[in-house]
């Protein structure tokens, strides 16, 4: 055989192998195209789903924002709940996800229709990443949401704040925004002891580890003082009234309400003066409940005892201002005479013995020259004479020339009843061993009883025999303040005050309501002074909330009432007085 003949022969098994090599190789690309389009349509895929399901960043930031607005519960002192977290559902979207904006807006106003739909348009034409379309929907409203299925549209949970009690310690407690961040009062509070900036740091806290804040409040007590204050400033025609009660041994604040008032679930707008926390916020002229400020002094002086005899045969005159008493007797008076019959020219003239200089000091010392400041945000600088002489010493020495916060002055009367020690009010839970570590001692514990004696004794005979409940062994002050109206003192329009401790011998809690121009009436024979109207509510506060807070009727009368009084020789501190007007 030839050469020739052997290619010949051999040319189709070389065809054969090139044939069967691209055969296979074409098999082989056919698998990786396969692949390949698999791998494709798998990309594809999750795209579809990507662009059907919410942005996990825009989750993660919404839920951030849930998560960050978590607040603690706030208990009364008795672990009832003032305040507290529940579970909500918000609506957002994605204005870049949306595929039709105006299908969009008209399917979610038809199901949200306190939405505005024009707004609701332009948001959603925005370039934004995240809107919020309504926060705060109702179950059935997050259901129809949910069954729309719109693309770009979706629910977060977030926390919505509740306040059980509604208006009750409304102005102590405080509310809240839409983002759950405190705003005023206690809720204020809270975010400033550091919790927006744990949240602000990203950390995510749930009520469930934050510690609850224990308040000093009793919400049982706080709802029977909101009610009678209510009933009082309706039956006496008043503009406003606020009402409190401290325990004088703590300076813990145990009740407050201020009218008017407002739900914390739907606070008003809060630029509406009618609404601010009259107890902490404004400052009036306390009138005569400021005497015992005065008489306090004089008596921590060494200058003045009980037995003390003041000029009163007459007006006080200074230049061309007199000084009048209300109930003038023409003659000289005791002490216990000046407070019993709320003598003005008396607590000038013990004011006068002191000197300006003396006067200021005391009453700086006593808190009542600087802003009281509390765990509340809200507080007010006291109104002081600019030029402090003569004349402002004997008018301040009754209550007039001188604007305080009314806890303030409470704060104040508080150290004279409790043994001479002044202490910050509280509205936060806390024992009496923690409340005398930064107490002050601002009298001496002789000049404490002899305060409380005249509180007694005033109850007894003088003013303030509108809480002379039986059982209580209460002691109070009246005060009557004109309203100063265009730069003058009006003598129509009135601002009342009225003091009460209970009981006098073993001071536990302070009472003070205010009312702001209330009416005379018939039965009070026209006259609106403090006895008839915040007097008279005041003793309705005591006799409901006394056995509240665990103060039940004593029948018998202690029998040594003021003990360092009768060492020291006052023999009359430990009998019941008679009569009308004093000793």
């Amino acid at each position: 055989m030839t050469t020739a003949d052997k290619v010949k022969r051999a040319k189709p098994g070389l065809r054969g192998l090139f044939a069967t090599s691209l055969g296979k190789t074409g098999r082989r690309m056919r698998l990786v195209a396969a692949g390949f389009c698999c791998l494709y349509v798998g990309i594809g895929a999750r795209l579809v789903i990507i662009g059907f399901k919410p942005d996990p960043t825009t989750m993660r930031r919404a839920s951030g924002e849930s998560i960050a607005a978590s607040r603690p519960d706030v208990l009364d002192r008795n672990g009832e709940i003032l305040a507290t977290d529940v579970k909500t559902m918000s609506v957002f979207a994605e204005p870049r996800r949306l595929i039709d904006k105006d299908e969009a807006t008209e399917l979610l106003t038809a199901v949200l229709p306190n939405v505005d739909a024009r707004d609701l348009r332009e948001r959603l034409a925005s370039r934004k990443g995240f809107v919020w379309v309504k926060r705060e929907v109702t179950p059935k409203q997050r259901d129809e949401v949910f069954h729309l299925g719109l693309p770009g549209v979706g629910l977060v949970p977030e926390n919505k704040r509740v306040y059980p009690n509604g208006p009750a310690a409304a102005h102590v407690l405080g509310y809240v925004n839409i983002d759950n961040a405190g705003i005023a009062g206690i809720e204020k509070y809270i975010d400033g002891q550091g919790l927006a900036d744990l949240h602000d740091a990203g950390f995510s806290l749930t009520p469930e580890e934050l510690k609850p804040i224990a308040l000093s409040l009793d919400i049982k007590a706080t709802h029977a003082v909101r009610d009678e204050l209510e009933k009082g400033v309706a039956h006496y025609k008043a503009k406003a009234g606020a009402a409190a009660i401290m325990d004088v041994n703590t300076g813990e604040v145990i009740a407050l309400a201020s009218l008017p008032d407002y739900d914390p679930n739907k606070p008003p707008d809060m630029r509406d003066l009618s609404y601010i926390n009259r107890m902490n916020v404004g400052v009036y002229e306390m009138g005569s409940t400021f005497k015992a400020l005065t008489i306090a002094m004089a008596l921590d002086s060494g200058k003045v005892n009980l037995n003390s005899r003041l000029d009163a045969r007459g007006a006080l005159s200074f230049g061309r201002f007199r000084i009048h008493d209300y109930h003038a007797q023409n003659r000289a008076l005791t002490v216990p005479e000046v407070f019993t019959y709320s003598s003005n020219i008396g607590t000038a003239r013990m004011a006068m013995g002191q000197g300006v200089e003396r006067h200021k000091a005391f009453l700086r010392k006593m808190g009542q020259l600087t802003r009281m400041r509390t765990e509340l945000p809200e507080s007010a600088e006291p109104i002081v004479p600019r030029s402090w002489g003569e004349l402002n010493t004997m008018t301040i020495a009754f209550g007039h020339g001188l604007a305080v916060a009314p806890l303030q002055a409470m704060m104040a009367v508080s150290a004279l009843m409790n043994g001479g020690y002044l202490m910050a009010p509280t509205f936060l839970k806390r024992s009496e061993e923690e409340a005398k570590k930064d107490a002050v001692q601002v009298v001496k514990p002789e000049t404490s009883e002899a305060m409380r004696y005249l509180m007694r004794l005033n109850a007894e005979i003088g003013t303030a025999k509108k809480v002379n409940i039986n059982g209580y062994y209460v002691g109070g002050k009246t005060g009557t303040a004109e309203k100063v109206v265009g730069g003058h003192y009006s003598k129509t329009r009135l601002f009342t005050t009225f003091m009460a401790v209970a009981p006098s011998d073993k001071p536990k809690y302070l009472f003070l309501t205010i009312m702001d121009e209330p009416q005379g009436l018939p039965e009070t024979g026209g006259y609106a002074t403090a006895a008839y109207n915040s007097g008279q509510v005041t003793a309705q506060i005591i006799e409901r909330v006394g056995p509240l807070l665990g103060l039940p009727p004593r029948f018998d009368p202690p029998t040594q009432p003021f003990p360092l009084l009768a060492r020291l020789g006052y023999g009359m501190a430990n009998i019941p007085a008679h009569g009308g007007g004093g000793h």
